[in-house]
């Protein structure tokens, strides 16, 4: 029972410099948790920093990934910016993992502009890359559903791009992603979309990917009329 500020501070003085190390452990990251619960927001402090000077080490943990999200989940605003804008920064290494792109996920529903804006923003430019791979598809997929309008046209923009286009088209997992831009777009940005689409479909019309879309197109034409 933590009753006075001797033991609370006792207890800081233990923890503060095994936090990652605890946090990765089976037992030790129910330690931290139970921190984050019990102690006040400035007693607590010390976790928020060393996950957020550890960032990349803690999220893309088996164990890390969870605490990190239990750690916004417990935060005042300022550690919970102080936690997002580390997430921001890494946000490329950490979508391609396994473990990481779930706290990319969980930071999304955030609403802040720097996780709306800034953080989506910095997968443009990489659209091709990340939606053609397992982990980060799912979060390009999230983003394309979440992002303020002019970041959702951006990438969009990005998928038309012929190159990519194709690519995604021919994709088990980038076809998803279109999928979701079909959903999403804007009916002048759909339009061109599906312009830029239905020439590759010939070549598609026998993969299941292919028939996905052109069900998803069809779909969209009656349901639009």
């Amino acid at each position: 029972c933590l009753c006075t500020p001797s033991q609370v501070q006792l207890v800081v003085n233990a923890l503060k410099s095994s936090v990652v190390s605890l946090i990765q452990d089976l037992n030790g990251n129910h330690v931290i948790q139970r921190c984050l619960n019990r102690l006040s927001y400035r007693d607590k402090q010390f976790i928020y920093d060393a996950v957020a000077n550890n960032a990349i080490e803690v999220a893309t943990h088996r164990h890390g990934c969870c605490v990190m999200q239990r750690c916004i989940d417990s935060a005042n605003e300022p550690q919970k910016l102080q936690l997002v804008r580390q997430i921001s920064r890494n946000a490329l290494t950490l979508v391609k993992d396994q473990f990481g792109n779930y706290v990319v996920q969980y930071v999304l529903d955030l609403d802040f502009d720097i996780v709306r804006i800034q953080l989506i923003q910095e997968f443009c430019g990489h659209i091709a890359e990340l939606s053609t791979q397992k982990f980060s598809s799912n979060v390009i997929e999230k983003c394309l559903r979440v992002a303020v309008v002019s970041v959702q046209t951006q990438i969009i923009e990005e998928i038309m791009q012929p190159n990519v286009l194709s690519l995604l088209l021919q994709d088990p997992f980038g076809n998803y992603v279109i999928q979701t831009a079909l959903s999403i777009a804007r009916p002048e940005q759909y339009s061109r979309l599906v312009e830029e689409i239905k020439p590759l479909l010939s070549t598609l019309r026998n993969t299941p990917y292919g028939k996905r879309i052109q069900n998803k197109i069809a779909k969209d034409c009656i349901d639009r009329r």
